[in-house]
């Protein structure tokens, strides 16, 4: 059965276009989102072989929420490593009309199965059990903070020991801020581009609601060491919502939403360079303490890169090097 399941699989993918979100006009789902056959009861089945529960999102094309959810909260490192542990994620058009069974047997469109299910806003994302049954329902867009709680609940099987009101209303409603914070470095305009004998560059990636862009301002921003390396070059901030205009250091004309998405940032904050060329040198897009974020502005800045491709062989050597003068080394302080 199952055989015949992936042939029939491979036959509907091979005829016909996948109805993706991307398709619709709407903001790109993450990778680790998974298409199937839309058979519930048989996908919730395939889930728990791995210890995992189902996770349905339903959104709509324009919906600035679900956009907020995908973009801030699904590039977010502590939610995604918990998506991908112990979910299988899939998407639902709240107007769409692909087929689903839901576990009562029956088939649905998508559609019909949203107002079955009774979803009113968008985002809402139910968390389910083995059974089909909506451990945790997550109605409209939820602060990262607030929805990685959720997704715990879920994720922890904590519904034995109380109900998803009274684990919720444990959470902070405050998390990280809901504001950009701006640095007097950051280039003033939008025109990224590149020039013969100019310096550097460093395009920083952010969202709100990012805990570790707080920390990154709060923290890297403020070494002594940290600025040194960056006066050494042009730094620009975007967010991966931008609509406003910008060149890029190619000279390409476009806005930061869509550079982002063609570089495939997946990670706020994440920091990628440009050397005086125009040409993508180095990208740091995971969560580091100061010495590895001074580190890789020195790197770059110093053009490192040019002689040593490798950026840990180049933080070997300079830890060495620190290391020959008596210096003290903090990797995490």
């Amino acid at each position: 059965m199952q055989l015949l399941r992936t042939i029939a699989a491979i036959i509907l993918v091979a005829v016909l276009p996948a109805p993706t979100f991307a398709q619709m006009g709407d903001e790109a789902l993450p990778a680790f989102f998974v298409e199937t056959l839309l058979e519930l009861p048989d996908d919730a089945a395939e889930a728990a072989k791995a210890n995992k529960r189902l996770l349905l999102y339903f959104g709509q094309p324009g919906c600035p929420y679900c956009k907020e959810l995908i973009q801030t909260n699904f590039t977010q490192k502590p939610i995604v490593d918990l998506t991908k542990q112990h979910f299988l994620p899939m998407a639902f058009n709240i107007f769409g009309d692909r087929e689903t069974k839901w576990f009562d047997g029956k088939t649905r469109s998508e559609k019909e199965l949203a107002k079955f299910l009774k979803v009113q806003f968008t985002p809402t994302v139910l968390l389910l059990d083995e059974k089909g049954g909506i451990v945790a329902r997550i109605n409209g867009y939820y602060p990262p903070h607030r929805f990685e709680a959720a997704l715990r609940y879920a994720a922890e099987r904590l519904e034995s020991k109380l109900s998803f009101a009274e684990h919720m209303q444990k959470v902070p409603q405050t998390g990280a801020s809901a504001t950009l914070h701006d640095e007097p470095f950051f280039m003033k305009n939008g025109d990224l581009s590149r020039k013969t004998g100019g310096k550097a560059l460093a395009v920083l990636f952010e969202t709100r609601h990012c805990a570790p862009c707080d920390e990154l301002h709060k923290e890297g921003f403020k070494r002594k060491e940290t600025l040194a390396a960056i006066a050494r070059l042009d730094m620009a901030r975007l967010t991966l919502s931008g609509r406003e205009p910008i060149t890029t250091p190619d000279g390409r004309k476009t806005t930061a939403e869509a550079w982002a998405r063609d570089l495939k940032i997946t990670y706020t904050p994440s920091v990628v360079f440009f050397d005086e060329a125009g040409k993508e040198v180095f990208r740091l897009e995971a969560y580091v303490r100061p010495f590895h974020f001074t580190s890789s502005f020195e790197y770059v800045a110093s053009g490192g890169y040019k002689k040593e491709p490798e950026f840990q062989r180049w933080l070997q050597n300079k830890a060495e090097h620190m290391k020959d003068k008596g210096e003290k080394l903090e990797l995490w302080k």
